[in-house]
């Protein structure tokens, strides 16, 4: 089984990028191009092509996408190969296993080949956000994840399982967990396999090593971190612009885990503030101050101006949140971003304050 590393790694041994995991208002083709040239410039090995609203990706899995999206496809992963970042396709055969027959298994053989096409470095097997107590699971999941590994030209795979977290919100939407779900895992999926894990927590503050720990031993090998931060899909945290720097326990994962990546906000441009928050937690280490960071990334992205503003209201926007808002409060702010006119992060706060980032009820959990 082929297990390269992701892309060329600097002052660091993890693997770190970025996943577009999340549901709602999903980016645009332009800004998807653009972040190939801030993911290279900000020291990231990866991104992953995994959008909830892609349906060609979930429900509608197993039909290759119309001519007219394919061609966005393989332009965008051109554009990533230029810019010597890793690209990466997020499939999600929508409980596949609920109907494992030979047809469903030639599907997905088929799939994999049309994904080989845009010649991705990463191909992973999503099966979270789906029903999960049926027994036996664990192994119907390992035979598709060994299937997809067979078939795709990728040089790394990256498997989602139905349960990837220890918080019990998964198993009350998603049903009880089947016995040895995870033991499964460790005895029988090739170990050259990650596999995606998401904390104690589906959004995790941090990671100790103690958790770390018993999950490595639990899975048989160091999680991959789908890192919820900083994400805003979920019925709560919609009301948030999750704009900080990671916190500090981020500088000490490094050889830890088996890769980090960050799920970001539907707001693109201003993720990009959290999002180059990692690079630096991780070359710094020790000396990582995110307070700090935090001032200096909203300087040097989004200009000395809009950045005096946005720390300025800080606590309004991620803390507070829309709902919490007066609506004298609001007005103040629609007045103020409105001052920076064709400016893309101002953008999307207005546009936030508007309610044009509603809550997409298919987020199921948080």
């Amino acid at each position: 089984m082929r297990n390269t590393s992701l892309a060329e790694n600097k002052n660091h041994t993890t693997p770190i990028g970025v996943i577009e995991g999340f549901f709602g208002k999903h980016w645009s083709w332009e800004t998807r191009a653009a972040y190939a040239i801030f993911f290279a410039q900000h020291k990231f090995n990866f991104y992953i092509y995994a959008p909830k609203s892609d349906k060609h990706l979930r429900k509608h899995w197993q039909q290759d996408w119309p001519s007219t999206e394919k061609k966005l496809l393989q332009s965008l992963r051109e554009t990533y190969r230029n810019a010597n970042v890793d690209f990466g396709i997020g499939l999600s055969p929508h409980e596949i296993y609920l109907d494992a027959s030979r047809d469903q298994r030639q599907l997905l053989t088929q799939r994999i080949q049309q994904i080989n096409t845009l010649e991705p470095d990463t191909l992973c097997i999503l099966f979270d956000d789906m029903r999960g107590d049926i027994p036996g699971l664990a192994q119907i999941q390992i035979d598709i994840a060994h299937q997809a590994a067979q078939v795709s030209t990728a040089k790394k795979i990256i498997f989602c399982p139905t349960y990837y977290s220890f918080d019990p919100v998964l198993e009350k939407v998603f049903g009880t967990m089947p016995e040895n779900y995870w033991q499964t895992f460790a005895n029988k999926l090739d170990p050259g396999i990650d596999v995606f894990w998401t904390g104690e927590k589906v959004c995790s503050p941090c990671y100790s090593q103690i958790h770390l720990d018993e999950v490595t031993d639990l899975l048989g090998r160091k999680p991959f971190l789908w890192d919820n931060y900083p994400v805003n899909d979920g019925a709560v945290k919609s009301n948030l612009l999750q704009l900080r720097a990671v916190n500090k326990e981020h500088a000490l994962l490094d050889g830890k885990i088996a890769g980090h990546a960050l799920n970001p906000m539907n707001q693109a441009w201003l993720s990009q503030v959290p999002l180059a928050s990692l690079p630096i937690a991780y070359q710094q280490k020790n000396n990582y101050d995110n307070s700090k960071v935090f001032e200096q990334l909203c300087v040097s992205l989004c200009g000395e101006k809009l950045a005096i503003e946005l720390l300025n209201d800080i606590e309004q926007l991620q803390d507070m949140g829309l709902k919490n808002l007066t609506d004298i409060e609001k007005l103040a702010l629609l007045k103020k971003y409105k001052n920076f006119p064709n400016n893309n992060y101002a953008q999307e706060i207005v546009d936030w304050l508007n309610g044009e980032y509603q809550f997409d009820p298919a987020c199921l959990t948080e």
